[in-house]
C-alpha cells in the first residue's frame, strides 16, 4: 500500500485531483449565480455538475498515465526507468493550494453574502382576477388564460388570488381587495397579443399595464407565463427569478384544448356538478395524460361520487405526476386528499401546517388548516386560522359562518352569536348561520330566542340548513327541556317529510332522536324499533353510535357489540374511539364497572371526544370514584359546546348536555358537597319541569338534602 501511495505521489495524481476539484468548485459556484441571471434552464446547471463528477475518474486515469514535462506530454515512466524532469513540481503545489484557497474564499463569499438573515416579510396582497376579454372568437381560451395567470401569480407566497366571473369591482369592494387585474386577448393573423392591466385600489395612482405577444395559438400559454412573472414583480415578489419561471412554466398541457377541459372541470367541481366535472377531467387527461392537476381533481371528484376504489387508484397516478404541478398546487391536492379520500386528519393537519407556513396568505391553505385542526378538536387553532382568512376576505360570509360554528363548539356563546348575527344580517339565506345562534340561546336559557332562530332557518335559509334541519333543531330544544311529546310530534312529521322528499339520511337522523326520546322514558321496545329504522335508512357514526347506546340501555348487548365491532374495523380514529366507548358501556351493563372505566380511559387516549368523557364520568360514579367522576363531569360541562353537534357534523344534539347537572349533582353528593349538590339538582329539576325518571330522582334527592 505504501508503495502504491508513493507511486500516486510520483505521478502527481494527488496534485492533479486537487487542482481539478478546485477549478470545478469555482466554476460551479459561479454558475449558480450567473446562469439564473440569464434565465438559463435548471437542467444546464445539473448537467454541468454531472459532467464534473463524471470527469473526475477520467482525470485520475489521465494523471496516472500521462505526465507533463519540459519536453511536453509523455506517458508516465515506470519507477525503474529514467525519470523525466517534471515541469515545476513545487510551483504546481502552490498552484493547487492557491486554487483550493480561491475556491473556498469564493464559496464562503457567495454563501455569506447571499444570506442577509431572515427575509423581509412582505405584506400579504389580495388580487381579484377578473375574466379576460377574448376578442379572438376562439372560446377555447375562455377561463384558461385566467387559470394560467392565477397559477403563475400563486408562485409568490404573499399573494392570494380570487377568481371572479361577474361584477369584479363590486366583489373587490366587498372583499377589500387591494388589486384588480384584468386582461385582453387579441388576434392579428397568426399572432396573438395578451394585455394585462392592474389597478391598486388602495392607491389610485398605482397601476400597471403590460403585454406579451405569441406567434401561435399554442404559444399563448407560454406568453401568459412570462406575463405572470412581470405581474408578480409589480406585486412586490422577491422570489428568485429562475425559480419563478420554473413554477410559472408548469401550467402547460399537451394542447390548449386539454387546458380548457381542465378549467371546465374545475368550474363544474366548484359548482358541485360532480358527474360533469369527472367527464371533463377525463377529457383533459385523454388529451394530456401527464396533466397532474387534472388527475388529482378527478381522484377527488370520484371519491365524492362514492367511487372510492377508483379514487384511490387515481391518486396513485396523481402522486407520480406531482412534478407537473406547482408547489402550492401539490400542497393543496395532498391536503384535500388526506382530509377527504384518506380520512387522515393528522396527515391533513401536517400538510396544511406546511402549506400555511410557506404560503401564509393562501385562503384555501388557512381553510384547510382550520378544518383539519377542528377534526383534531383544536378549536382555538381552527378559529384563529379562520380569523386570518377574514382579515384577507372580511366579506366572506361562508368563512364567518365557520367562525361562528367554531365558537359554538368552543362554548363561546358571545362570539358565536355575534358572528352568526353578522352573517345573517349580510345574507339571511345562509341557513347554517342560524345553528350557532340557536344553540347559544338554548345554552343561555333563552328558549324563545332559540326557537325563533330555528324558525328563521326554516323560512330564510336557502342553503346549507333548511326546513328539515330546523325541525330537528326545534325537536332538540323540546328534548333538552324534557318536552318529549312535543318533540316526537315534530320528529314524526319531519321523518314523513324527509321520506317524501327521498332524503333518507335526514329521516334517519330524526329517527335516532325519536329513539332517544323513547329511551329517556324507559320505553325500550319503541326506542329499539326507531333505532333499527334509522340504521336501515343510513349509516355512519352519527347513527350507529347512538343506536348502540340505545341497545345497551334496552339490554340488547349483542346488537350493541356487533356495532362496536363494525366501528373498530374502520380506519377513522374517532370510529375506533367510539368502538372502545361502546365496549366500556357494555362492560358496565354487565356489572364490570372497573373494567368499563379502564376501557373508557383507553378510548379517550384514542380520541378525546365529549361523549366518551361524559360516559367516563358516569362510569366513575358507578365505581364509587366520586372525585374522579366530578373531574370528568365538570370538564364535560366546560366543553358542553361540543355537545351542540356531538358528531361534529353541524346537526343539533345539544339535548345530550341537558343531563349534566343531574350527574354533577350525583358526584357532588357522593363527596358530601351537599350545598353544591342541591344547586345542581335544582338546576336539573328547573330544566325538566314535566319530570322524567332522572328529574324524579333529582327531586327525591333534593328532599333528603334539604
Amino acid at each position: 500500500m505504501n508503495r502504491f501511495i508513493r507511486e500516486l505521489r510520483r505521478r502527481e495524481v494527488f496534485r492533479t485531483a486537487g487542482l481539478y476539484v478546485g477549478i470545478c468548485w469555482i466554476l460551479i459556484e459561479v454558475a449558480t449565480v450567473v446562469l439564473p441571471t440569464f434565465g438559463t434552464p435548471e437542467w444546464v446547471l445539473r448537467a454541468a455538475i454531472i459532467i464534473a463528477f463524471a470527469g473526475f475518474p477520467i482525470m485520475l486515469v489521465f494523471a496516472w498515465v500521462f505526465d507533463i514535462s519540459k519536453e511536453g506530454i509523455h506517458v508516465q515512466a515506470d519507477p525503474t526507468d529514467t525519470i523525466v524532469e517534471q515541469l515545476g513540481a513545487r510551483k504546481t503545489d502552490f498552484v493547487v493550494m492557491g486554487v483550493l484557497t480561491l475556491a473556498l474564499v469564493i464559496s464562503l463569499y457567495l454563501n455569506i453574502s447571499g444570506d442577509d438573515g431572515p427575509a423581509a416579510q412582505v405584506e400579504p396582497v389580495t388580487v381579484l382576477l377578473a375574466n379576460f376579454e377574448n376578442t379572438t372568437g376562439d372560446s377555447s381560451f375562455d377561463g384558461v388564460l385566467e387559470e394560467a395567470l392565477l397559477v403563475g401569480l400563486e408562485v409568490a407566497p404573499h399573494v392570494t388570488v380570487l377568481r371572479n366571473h361577474g361584477l369584479a369591482n363590486e366583489v373587490a369592494r366587498r372583499q377589500s381587495t387591494e388589486w384588480l387585474v384584468t386582461g385582453l386577448l387579441e388576434r392579428s393573423g397568426d399572432d396573438y397579443r395578451i394585455t394585462v392591466d392592474g389597478v391598486d385600489r388602495a392607491d389610485d395612482g398605482n397601476s400597471f399595464s403590460m403585454d406579451e405577444k405569441a406567434d401561435s395559438r399554442d404559444a399563448v400559454l407560454k406568453a401568459i407565463g412570462e406575463l405572470s412573472a412581470a405581474v408578480r414583480e409589480e406585486l412586490g415578489d422577491t422570489t428568485e427569478g429562475d425559480r419563478q419561471g420554473e413554477y410559472a412554466r408548469r401550467f402547460k398541457a399537451a394542447s390548449l384544448d386539454a387546458a380548457a377541459a381542465y378549467v371546465s372541470a374545475r368550474q363544474l367541481h366548484n359548482a358541485v356538478q360532480l358527474q360533469d366535472a369527472a367527464e371533463q377531467y377525463r377529457r383533459a387527461i385523454e388529451l394530456d395524460p401527464r396533466l397532474g392537476r387534472a388527475v388529482a381533481g378527478l381522484a377527488l371528484a370520484e371519491f365524492a361520487l362514492g367511487e372510492t376504489d377508483q379514487a384511490e387508484a387515481r391518486w396513485v397516478q396523481a402522486l407520480a405526476l406531482m412534478q407537473t404541478m406547482t408547489e402550492r398546487e401539490q400542497l393543496r391536492a395532498v391536503g384535500q386528499y388526506s382530509a377527504s379520500v384518506a380520512n387522515d386528519s393528522e396527515r391533513a393537519l401536517a400538510t396544511y401546517a406546511d402549506f400555511v407556513a410557506k404560503y401564509p396568505a393562501d385562503v384555501s391553505a388557512l381553510a384547510g388548516y382550520a378544518a383539519a385542526s377542528f377534526q383534531q378538536l383544536d378549536l382555538a387553532t381552527a378559529a384563529e386560522a379562520t380569523r386570518r382568512i377574514l382579515q384577507v376576505l372580511p366579506a366572506d360570509d361562508r368563512q364567518r359562518t365557520q367562525l361562528a360554528l367554531y365558537a359554538m363548539y368552543s362554548g363561546d356563546w358571545d362570539e358565536a352569536t355575534i358572528e352568526a348575527g353578522r352573517v345573517i344580517a349580510a345574507d339571511p339565506s345562509i341557513g347554517t348561520a342560524y345553528l350557532p345562534m340557536a344553540v347559544a340561546a338554548l345554552a343561555r336559557g333563552q328558549v324563545d330566542a332559540s326557537r325563533e332562530a330555528y324558525r328563521r332557518m326554516a323560512s330564510d335559509g336557502a342553503t346549507g340548513h333548511g326546513a328539515s334541519e330546523a325541525e330537528l333543531g326545534l325537536a332538540d330544544v323540546e328534548l333538552f327541556h324534557g318536552q318529549t311529546d312535543a318533540a316526537r310530534e315534530r320528529l314524526r312529521a319531519g321523518i314523513g317529510a324527509d321520506t317524501d322528499s327521498r332524503n333518507e339520511h335526514k329521516a334517519a337522523i330524526k329517527s335516532i332522536a325519536l329513539a332517544q326520546s323513547y329511551a329517556d322514558e324507559g320505553r325500550f321496545a319503541e326506542a329499539t324499533a326507531a333505532a333499527a329504522n334509522a340504521l336501515q335508512l343510513g349509516d355512519g357514526v352519527a347513527l350507529s353510535v347512538p343506536a348502540a347506546m340505545i341497545y345497551i340501555q334496552a339490554g340488547d348487548l349483542e346488537l350493541a357489540r356487533g356495532i362496536a365491532t363494525g366501528l373498530a374495523g374502520q380506519t377513522d380514529v374517532r370510529a375506533a374511539a367510539y368502538a372502545q366507548m361502546l365496549r366500556g358501556m357494555i362492560m358496565e351493563a354487565e356489572g364490570s364497572a372497573t373494567d368499563a372505566v379502564l376501557e373508557l380511559r383507553e378510548a379517550i387516549d384514542t380520541a378525546d371526544l365529549w361523549l366518551i368523557r361524559f360516559q367516563l364520568g358516569k362510569a366513575y360514579l358507578q365505581s364509587d370514584y366520586h372525585m374522579q367522576a366530578l373531574d370528568e363531569l365538570m370538564e364535560s360541562q366546560d366543553r358542553a359546546g361540543e355537545a351542540a353537534a356531538v358528531f361534529l357534523d353541524d346537526v343539533p344534539t345539544y339535548r345530550l348536555a341537558a343531563e349534566l347537572p343531574y350527574w354533577v349533582g350525583r358526584a357532588q353528593e357522593g363527596m358530601n358537597m351537599q350545598a353544591a349538590a342541591r344547586d345542581s339538582y335544582q338546576e336539573y329539576v328547573d330544566l325538566r319541569p314535566q319530570g322524567g325518571a332522572l328529574a324524579e330522582d333529582a327531586r327525591d334527592r333534593l328532599a333528603t338534602l334539604n
